[in-house]
Order: structure tokens, then C-alpha cells, then sequence
């Protein structure tokens, strides 16, 4: 039974479900690269308007300066992981979640470290030539070597 908030009784939100309900599927999809850069090619296509528009941008920015990392879906985002398959970093878009903005995130593999606290999570409301340099940076920053 669905709550006026939007959440089931167990706690989580329709977009959470549909978000679990998402990776389930995943799991059970292709392992083959190809299939797997086609799905996100074609999530970030389904997008709407600014969304896509960002996505697609953050897309052939992310693949051009970490060419390493492969393309796949994770609870119905784009993602990227590494060769161990784990995911690197994701966009999501708005609508994902009822939020104002696309945001870029990445999880704990990315080599972001800057002492004791550092941002993991950025909210793109526009794709600008500078935003486009910092997400270069922060993507070859989060697949280098240490």
C-alpha cells in the first residue's frame, strides 16, 4: 500500500523501487560491452531535454579522458567501472529522483581523496566549456594511479 508521500509501507520510494527493480534486470543482462555502451547510449537518448542534452555531453567527456573505464547501467543510471566491474562513477538525471538538477557522482573507487573530506557528488545544472574542463579533470583524477 502506497502512502500520500510517495512511499510504500516498507519505507522506500516509488523511485526507490523502481530504481531496485531496475538492477534486478541489469543483473541479468548482457555481460557484452557492445550491449552494455548501447543500453546507456540509449538511457541517455530517452532522456528528456537538458538532461539528455547534459548526459550526453558528460557521456563523450568521460569516455574521451577515461577511455579505461566501461560504459554500463546501474539501477537504471549510466555508469562507468572499471575492469573488476565496479562502478567508478554515474550521472543521473532529474527525473530519477524528483530532483532540480543532473547530478554526477562518484563512489568510492574514484581517486578523489583531498585530505580528510572531499565532494563525491555534483549537481550540473548547465554544460558550460567550464564545466566541461573541471569534470576532465575530476574524471582522469578519479581513474589515475596511485
Amino acid at each position: 500500500m502506497l502512502m500520500a508521500n510517495s512511499t510504500t509501507s516498507k519505507g522506500l520510494s516509488r523511485e526507490e523501487v523502481a530504481a531496485m527493480r531496475e538492477h534486478l534486470k541489469e543483473l541479468n543482462d548482457s555481460k557484452n560491452p557492445a550491449d552494455r555502451e548501447r543500453a546507456v547510449t540509449e538511457k541517455i537518448e530517452s532522456m528528456d531535454g537538458s538532461d539528455r542534452i547534459i548526459c550526453k555531453r558528460l557521456h563523450a567527456l568521460i569516455k574521451a579522458n577515461a577511455p579505461t573505464l566501461m560504459p554500463r547501467l546501474w539501477y537504471g543510471m549510466a555508469a562507468y567501472c572499471d575492469k573488476e566491474g565496479n562502478v567508478i562513477l554515474f550521472l543521473q538525471e532529474k527525473a530519477k529522483f524528483g530532483a532540480r538538477y543532473v547530478t554526477l557522482g562518484f563512489n568510492d573507487g574514484a581517486k578523489l581523496d583531498e585530505g580528510n573530506m572531499w565532494p563525491v557528488s555534483y549537481a550540473v545544472i548547465k554544460f558550460t566549456p567550464a564545466e566541461e574542463a573541471k569534470v576532465a579533470t575530476l574524471v582522469r583524477k578519479a581513474v589515475a594511479r596511485k
